[in-house]
C-alpha cells in the first residue's frame, strides 16, 4: 500500500466532523431525560439540546421520537 493513497488529513477531518453530530440513538435517550424530568415529551429538538453533546440540527421530533439521520 502506498501512503501517498493515504490522505490523513481528509481522515481526520470526516471523523471530526462526524463525531460532532449526534446519533439518533443519543437524541432518543435525551428525549427519554427530557420526558423523566418534565413530565412530557419535548415537541421541538430545541427543548433537548442542553441533553445532547454535538450538533443535531438535522434531527426532528416527531410523536415523541427521534427523526433524522440514522433513524
Amino acid at each position: 500500500m502506498s501512503y501517498a493513497a493515504l490522505n490523513t488529513d481528509r481522515i481526520g477531518s470526516t471523523a471530526e466532523t462526524v463525531a460532532s453530530r449526534a446519533s439518533c440513538r443519543s437524541v432518543d435517550q435525551a428525549i427519554l431525560g427530557y420526558v423523566a424530568q418534565h413530565g412530557t415529551a419535548p415537541t421541538t429538538i430545541r427543548q433537548i439540546q442542553p441533553w445532547v453533546q454535538g450538533d443535531i440540527a438535522a434531527y426532528r421530533i416527531v410523536k415523541g421520537r427521534a427523526a433524522g439521520p440514522g433513524c
